[in-house]
């Protein structure tokens, strides 16, 4: 860990306030990210909520919003945010083979359309940096114009906590080992 973690009775006015928030919140703990973060505590407050609306709030049941989530900590090789996010996967019925698939970089057979296209277009973000305009129309047709931009946010928000937890090279549990190479 590159960087101190701070206990709450170490932390500022300000700090404690997003931590507490954080706790009074669905997650009922703070995200690990989040204890980076409280290094510039109004951004913490602001990443923490639109976390928890990503997590619990979108139009998405876990299954496939988790998809996003898999493509992105697989993108980034983060390997705390696979561990955290194959365990809510796995929890919100997501068939493993397609889990092992993401992880392995290999494209994953889905029964769901959305499913599918809520993978297809998380991969055209991360490898394509944007979605051509065949998979956009499809998207909106399946998806809807609110679950396009959520998978879009689903994407972006891992991606700032992929990084955060990269950089300050958040460790894995005791006992637990890295499934990503």
């Amino acid at each position: 860990m590159r960087l101190k973690l701070l206990s709450p009775g170490e932390m500022n006015e300000s700090q404690r306030q997003t931590y507490d928030e954080s706790i009074a919140g669905k997650r009922g703990k703070p995200p690990a990210p989040m204890m980076a973060w409280l290094n510039s505590p109004e951004m913490a407050r602001h990443a923490t909520r639109l976390g928890e609306v990503l997590r619990f709030d979108t139009i998405f049941p876990a299954k496939l919003s988790e998809i996003a989530i898999l493509v992105t900590a697989r993108h980034w090789t983060a390997h705390y945010e696979w561990y955290a996010h194959k365990r809510l996967a796995l929890a919100g019925g997501l068939n493993p083979d397609i889990i092992d698939a993401i992880r392995d970089r290999r494209t994953p057979d889905f029964d769901d359309p959305q499913g599918q296209m809520i993978y297809d277009v998380a991969k055209s973000l991360h490898e394509g940096h944007g979605v051509e305009k065949g998979l956009y129309d499809a998207a909106v047709k399946l998806l809807g114009e609110r679950g396009v931009v959520e998978v879009i946010g689903l994407c972006g928000y891992y991606t700032l906590v992929s990084m955060t937890l990269n950089t300050f090279e958040f460790g894995l549990p005791d006992g637990e080992v890295s499934e990503l190479a």
